[in-house]
């Protein structure tokens, strides 16, 4: 056995899970599993499994279920048996709790209760995948999983193009090339990027390459398991906007706007998706005799 009783103050207790391998898991983590009053798992059969692995016995408790359909009601309880004095163990199904995770909200409500909210830090795919990746990780910002819709995925990575940071996402597998056919049109087909799958499980596997490329390779070889894209930041000394809107107008007087916008685009390295927007929005002034 690799854990030991501990006793354990009332409060909520957030446990890190591995993402993959099970020994990714701490020696502090066993203990607040194999000694905390309640169990919460956002997958239950997850936490038993890892537990068994791990000889964590349950010792008559059982596991309570928490995710993202729980009610407000099973939310309560929890918060009542913390408040009551519990010590209650909170686990994702994989890495950090709270992170793309149904955590959130019971933690938050154990908060406002004023009650104690303490972590059990461990495994992440977030940091995982962005040490991989080999891109710049003094800043970087997490998005999570983007909209299903494409224009929705559109709009949202348009407001992130200039976040001064590397980005981070999470993405499932049936969905990853249509992200970064998006990404490459919406940030810029030759911004770098990192596809990170199945992290420290057996087939883990990184491709990096261009956005244009990793969503051409998604296309032949589409990637299965778990996946983070890492997408390098936006770089400094770009074009400005109003320089651009003289070289478009220019353009526009001799090509179409789809011509114009994939030449300037191309010419000044811009996402082609907003270069085609500023040209459809002059051409719409001239027409209008501004």
């Amino acid at each position: 056995m690799n854990h030991q009783n501990v006793n354990l103050a009332p409060g909520l207790y957030l446990v890190a899970t591995p993402i993959g391998t099970a020994r990714d898991i701490t020696l502090r983590a066993l203990d607040v599993l194999a000694s905390a009053d309640v169990l919460a798992a956002e997958d239950t059969r997850t936490l038993r499994r890892l537990m068994d692995i791990h000889g964590v016995p349950l010792n008559g408790r059982k596991v309570v279920a928490y995710h993202d359909h729980s009610s407000d009601e099973s939310r309560a309880r929890l918060v009542a048996l913390v408040a009551g004095g519990a010590s209650v163990a909170y686990a994702s199904e994989a890495g950090m709790p709270l992170i793309a995770d149904p955590g959130y909200g019971l933690a938050a409500a154990v908060t406002e209760a004023g009650l104690t909210v303490t972590v059990v830090p461990g495994a992440s795919a977030v940091l995982t995948a962005l040490s991989l990746s080999g891109l710049p990780s003094n800043a970087f910002f997490f998005a999570g999983f983007l909209p299903n819709s494409g224009g929705a995925r559109r709009s949202r990575l348009e407001a992130l193009a200039d976040v001064p940071g590397t980005l981070i996402f999470y993405e499932a597998p049936h969905r990853v090339a249509a992200s970064l056919t998006d990404m490459a049109d919406t940030l810029g087909a030759d911004r770098t990027a990192a596809l990170c799958r199945e992290l420290t499980k057996k087939f883990e596997e990184i491709r990096r390459g261009t956005l244009a490329e990793l969503a051409e390779t998604a296309r032949s070889s589409p990637p299965r398991g778990e996946i983070v894209l890492v997408v390098d930041r936006v770089r400094s000394g770009a074009v400005k906007e109003d320089d651009v809107e003289q070289v478009l107008g220019d353009a526009l007087k001799t090509m179409s706007v789809r011509d114009a916008a994939d030449a300037v685009a191309a010419a000044h390295g811009m996402p082609r998706r907003k270069v085609y927007q500023m040209a459809l929005r002059l051409s719409a002034n001239k027409d209008d005799g501004e």
